[in-house]
């Protein structure tokens, strides 16, 4: 099939490696455009975008796809289908009744639960137990589509957002293959959303604060679903002011008891509004991660220290 190809992130390479093996033509990869990034804020090409070129597919990276250029030359590609992972910008009709036969979405969730822009965060926030991936045609409502096909995976106990993410994006690559060939063939059986819908919505950097009242399963669901971006974080008192602490990795402790946020051991077990986490792996702001143990070696906290 001639085929577009539009992500952006990691999570969509996989689905444009398995296009690509499978013989597909890819006439053009659609990305959002190079932002800066790092100290220098250097413009740098997304993961998506430097694999396309990598493998001497055409990339397109319009800032918007709502100009009428750019559904003019979305348009102009004749395509029979395009594939969609991650793109990250909203796509008009004008440009989802281009294709011949229909854009298509891989979703990392099971819609219609966690439609929009963080599903895999979410699930592990909110303490799921399984999540999916699933191939939907695209409607004009946010993640509305039918569904084509489905793959259920467990959440494990330990899994962080990054752990989840890299299982889902191999996973769901390997549903393309099926799709698009029940698709040419007129054969894809395409089920409407049943349920009442959740909405996965931005993670903002307020929501990402520790909120040590909290219960100790819920902290732990929070550090690890936010693991490694944007990152659950707290502040540590610290000799010229409060510092910025990014938790990425814990686990449940059966052990300890205190205030809500209190410092009990060495190795960053810390109370919370019932139970309490161990601290696994930690970020100071502007620092590379640490284990609690190099941490506590240059950042000195007392048992007791309460942490906000």
């Amino acid at each position: 099939m001639r085929l577009a190809f539009m992500g952006t992130p990691e999570f969509a390479v996989p689905s444009l490696a398995e296009l690509i093996a499978s013989g597909h033509e890819i006439v053009a990869v659609y990305c959002q455009p190079p932002r800066p990034k790092g100290r220098g804020q250097k413009l740098t090409s997304s993961p998506v975008h430097a694999f396309a070129e990598a493998m001497g597919l055409p990339v397109f990276t319009p800032e918007s796809m709502k100009t009428q250029d750019a559904i003019d030359t979305f348009a102009s590609l004749d395509l029979d289908a395009a594939c969609v992972v991650a793109y990250g910008q909203i796509l008009k009709p004008a440009v989802l009744e281009a294709p011949r036969l229909g854009c298509f979405n891989l979703h990392g969730s099971l819609l219609p639960r966690w439609r929009g822009a963080a599903p895999i965060q979410r699930a592990i926030m909110a303490g799921d137990r399984e999540t999916g991936v699933q191939i939907m045609r695209m409607s004009e409502g946010l993640d509305e589509g039918d569904i084509l096909l489905s793959e259920i995976l467990p959440i494990q106990r330990d899994d962080t957002a990054a752990s989840l993410s890299e299982r889902m994006a191999t996973v769901g690559a390997t549903l393309w293959t099926r799709a698009l060939a029940a698709i040419e063939r007129g054969g894809a059986v395409e089920t409407p959303q049943v349920g009442e819908p959740t909405y996965a919505r931005k993670i903002t950097p307020a929501e990402a604060r520790i909120d040590w009242t909290r219960p100790a399963a819920e902290i732990d669901a929070h550090i690890r679903g936010l693991s490694p971006f944007p990152g659950a974080w707290f502040e540590a008192p610290g000799p010229d002011g409060p510092v910025r602490v990014k938790a990425l990795l814990s686990c449940l402790s059966s052990e300890g008891a205190g205030h809500p946020g209190e410092l009990l051991g060495g190795d960053l077990l810390i109370a919370c509004g019932t139970g309490a986490v161990r601290l696994l792996r930690v970020q100071r702001e502007g620092k590379a991660q640490q284990s609690p143990a190099d941490f506590l070696n240059g950042f000195a906290l007392p048992i007791g220290t309460i942490l906000g």
